[in-house]
């Protein structure tokens, strides 16, 4: 119940933030920007509090990153109801913003396997993802409804409010001390002595431990391959202006276009007892991860707003096949007093791989145009899911435990 009021209300200030910063600047640019800190602050704090969750209590890394995000939420309200026309403390304060939210994430990530049998970290990653992609459709609704009503200051308290719903349920939450380090972890004891005398050394960590696996390799070159060439959401306001029809500068196509991957998501989180009860978990990823792909050359092909719309909700629901298994593969076969580094690397490449997928899809559509682009990136994901199952059968191949 905390998780879902702080999904739907306190999502509010991912279209606050932004709409305040236009209104203050004129400028998409600026907006931009702001997303690029709120980015590289993530980034900082996911690898920091990697390293520090596998030594910490984790109960208290997160009781202390909601308290953060919450007191960052309510310096938000403050500066906007002063006037909010600094940029440097609006932008100061995103950056905080994307310090918790990166502690956040990657202790949650962490956590959850601690709590849940092994058995049902899919059906308890789907529960998750539900509740979050509802919030991210309902919240950025209310909030656009909301601030002609009551202001954007109002929005920010409102975040912050709803977050004492989050802060309250982990205080209830038993103590997490770390797990012994395990013997049969990839980097041995001599090398976690020297690693421990550098904080560097202990937020890289992550990625030597994935490195290590070849099944945690392959889950995440399938990830990647289906976000760095299958994620064209770059080019949705270029699609639904010059394919669908729809105004310059936005329109009710862009909104739609926007709208219908969590739509898709949503639907298969309300269907989910169909498929996190598998035991194949590698298979339906990869398969997953393919199916994706073809619902992106159905949506380059299409010509048809309706037809763009059905393969983006199909879309968005195999990807929810996908994150889920992904995240189950990765907490059941990580030591648990590696977690935290671990899910702080993962949480680095997984919200890199959009970031590089605009890049490279606004790159290559003045030459090609978004339709052709489109549609390479859905071939190029099938194919290169297909080549990391064949070159890696313990992706195939793997199942959890009965």
């Amino acid at each position: 119940m905390a998780s879902a009021v702080c999904a739907v209300g306190g999502s509010f200030s991912v279209v606050a933030v932004p709409t305040q910063l236009f209104m203050v600047t004129g400028s998409s640019a600026a907006v931009g920007a702001c997303a690029a800190v709120s980015f590289v602050a993530l980034i900082v704090a996911a690898l920091w509090t990697g390293a520090v969750a596998d030594v910490r209590d984790r109960r208290t890394v997160l009781l202390v990153a909601h308290c953060g995000l919450a007191l960052t939420y309510t310096a938000l309200w403050a500066q906007a109801a002063l006037g909010g026309r600094s940029v440097p403390v609006l932008l100061v304060l995103v950056a905080c913003q994307g310090l918790t939210v990166g502690a956040i994430m990657t202790s949650m990530g962490a956590t959850v396997p601690r709590l849940v049998p092994v058995e049902l970290l899919p059906a308890a990653n789907s529960l998750n993802h539900l509740v979050r992609y509802a919030g991210s459709i309902l919240g950025p609704v209310l909030a656009g409804v909301l601030i002609p009503l009551v202001g954007l200051s109002t929005l920010y308290l409102l975040d912050a409010v709803a977050l004492l719903a989050i802060v309250w349920a982990v205080v209830t939450m038993p103590p997490l001390p770390p797990s012994p380090h395990p013997t049969d972890a990839p980097n041995p004891p001599a090398a976690r002595n020297r690693q421990a005398r550098s904080t560097i050394g202990q937020m890289l960590a992550g990625f030597r431990y994935l490195a290590a696996s070849r099944l945690l390799v392959a889950v995440l070159a399938v990830d990647l391959a289906a976000m760095v060439f299958g994620m064209p959401v770059a080019l949705f306001p270029e699609l639904a202006q010059h394919t669908y029809g729809g105004s310059a500068g936005g329109g009710l196509e862009l909104g739609l276009l926007y709208a219908a991957y969590p739509v898709g998501v949503f639907a298969a989180g309300l269907l989910s007892a169909t498929f996190t009860r598998a035991r194949r978990h590698g298979a339906f990823m990869a398969a997953a991860a393919a199916g994706w792909g073809g619902t992106v050359v159905v949506l380059g092909l299409a010509t048809r707003l309706w037809v763009a719309l059905a393969a983006l909700v199909l879309g968005g629901a195999v990807n929810f096949v996908l994150s889920t298994f992904r995240n189950a593969i990765s907490q059941a076969h990580t030591d648990d007093a590696m977690r935290g580094r671990v899910q702080g690397s993962l949480i680095v490449v997984l919200h890199g791989g959009p970031q590089i997928a605009n890049l490279l899809h606004g790159a290559a559509a003045p030459f090609f145009g978004p339709r052709v682009v489109i549609s390479v990136g859905g071939l190029l994901t099938v194919a290169t899911v297909a080549a990391i199952a064949w070159a890696a059968p313990e992706l195939r191949h793997y199942a959890r435990a009965r």
